[in-house]
C-alpha cells in the first residue's frame, strides 16, 4: 500500500493543520477562558464551514445520513467537540505547547485500542508495538523537570482526557465516514461550538475583543474545521487505527511550530520525540494483504469504477467519476493491499 494513498495524504493533511492548530490555541489561553476558547474554535470551524458547503452546493442540500446514523453523530459531538477541546485548553494552561502537542500522539493509540477492542477493527502486531512505544514517549512527557514550564501532572492528564474523548469521537466518526465529509464537519462545529459558547456566556464569561474572536474562529476553522474535513476522507478509506497512526504525526508538526516560536524544550522532549517517532514509523510502513470475501453491501459514498463497484447505472447518468448514489456491492473474493476502509470490514 502506497504511503502516497490519497487518503493517506488527506491524514498527513489533516495532522499538518490540527499540529499547527495547538501552539496557536497556546497563545490565545491567557485571554479566554478554556471553556468559551473550545466553544469558539469550534463554532469557527462550523459556520466557515457551512458557509462553504453552501456556496458549494448552492443551497443545503442533504446531508446522506441514514436515520439510524445520527446518534453516531451526535455522540460524537459531545466527545470531540465539547468534551475534548475544552479538557485541551485547560491542560495547555499548565502545559508548554511543545509538551502538549507531543502528548496528543496519545489520541491516536486510544484511538487504535479502541477501534481494536470496542469496534472489534483488525489491528496488525507492527501498529500495536507502534502505538506501545507512543505511550513510552508520553509517559515520559508526563514528567515535570527544571527546564519545563509545566506545573505538576494536571495539565498533561487534562489533554490525556481530551486525546481519549477525541479517540471516542474517531471512531464514533467512523460509523458516518461514508456520508459528506463537510457536512459531518460542519454540524460538529456549529452543535458543539454553540452549546459551550452558550453555556460559558450563561456562566459569566465575556467575549473577547474583536481581533481576537476572528484570529480563534480562523483557527478552528483550518485546525479543526477543514482538519476534520479531511479526517473523515480518510477515515472512508483507511479505517480508524491506520488514519489515527498517520495522524499521530500533528504532534510532532505542533511541536516543531512551538519550538520555532521560542519555546524551550524540556529534557525529555527530544527522547520522548525519538521513540514517537519510531512508533510513527512503525505504523506508516505497515502493510495488510491478504485474500478476503466482501459480503453484499448497500450504502451510498462518492466513488468511482474500481474493482468494488462494478454496478449498472439509472440510464440518466451523466458518465461523470467520482459520483454519489445509493448502490449495491454483489459478493466477490480477491486478494489486494487493502486497509480497513468502509469496503474492507472483514474478520481475520
Amino acid at each position: 500500500m502506497s504511503a502516497f494513498h490519497p487518503q493517506v495524504i488527506h491524514a498527513l493533511l489533516a495532522a499538518a493543520l490540527f499540529g499547527a492548530s495547538t501552539p496557536l490555541a497556546k497563545l490565545l489561553v491567557g485571554e479566554v477562558p478554556p471553556l468559551l476558547l473550545g466553544g469558539m474554535l469550534y463554532l469557527g470551524s462550523g459556520v466557515g464551514l457551512g458557509i462553504a458547503r453552501l456556496i458549494r452546493d448552492r443551497g443545503w442540500s442533504s446531508s446522506g445520513l441514514n436515520p439510524g446514523e445520527w446518534r453516531w453523530l451526535l455522540s460524537a459531538i459531545v466527545f470531540g467537540g465539547m468534551l475534548g477541546p475544552v479538557l485541551l485548553m485547560t491542560g495547555l494552561q499548565s502545559t508548554s505547547a511543545s509538551n502538549a502537542s507531543l502528548l496528543l500522539n496519545l489520541e491516536a493509540v486510544l484511538t487504535a485500542l479502541l477501534a481494536w477492542v470496542a469496534f472489534r477493527e483488525h489491528t496488525h502486531r507492527r501498529v500495536m508495538i507502534g502505538m506501545l512505544v507512543i505511550v513510552i514517549g508520553g509517559v515520559l512527557l508526563s514528567f515535570p523537570d527544571a527546564s519545563a514550564v509545566d506545573h505538576g501532572w494536571q495539565g498533561s492528564m487534562a489533554i490525556a482526557l481530551a486525546c481519549l474523548c477525541w479517540a471516542i469521537d474517531n471512531n464514533l466518526t467512523r460509523k458516518v465516514s461514508s456520508s459528506d465529509a463537510m457536512f459531518i464537519a460542519s454540524v460538529k462545529g456549529l452543535v458543539a461550538g454553540a452549546v459551550n459558547c452558550a453555556v460559558a456566556l450563561v456562566l459569566g464569561m465575556h467575549w473577547p475583543a474583536a481581533p481576537t474572536v476572528l484570529a480563534t474562529m480562523s483557527v478552528g476553522l483550518l485546525g479543526y474545521g477543514a482538519s476534520l474535513v479531511l479526517f473523515v476522507l480518510a477515515l472512508r478509506g483507511l479505517g480508524t487505527a491506520r488514519t489515527g497512526a498517520y495522524f499521530s504525526t500533528a504532534p510532532f508538526i505542533g511541536a516543531a511550530l512551538a519550538l520555532l516560536m521560542g519555546e524551550s524544550a524540556s529534557d525529555y522532549f527530544w527522547p520522548a520525540g525519538a521513540l514517537m517517532a519510531f512508533g510513527v514509523w512503525l505504523h506508516l510502513t505497515e502493510t495488510h494483504d491478504h485474500e478476503h470475501t466482501h459480503e453484499p453491501l448497500e450504502h451510498q459514498h462518492p466513488h468511482t469504477h474500481d474493482e468494488h463497484h462494478q454496478h449498472a447505472h439509472d440510464a440518466d447518468w451523466d458518465g461523470r467519476e467520482p459520483h454519489s448514489h445509493f448502490h449495491r456491492h454483489e459478493p466477490i473474493t480477491h486478494k489486494h493491499p487493502h486497509y480497513p476502509d468502509i469496503h474492507h470490514r472483514h474478520s481475520h
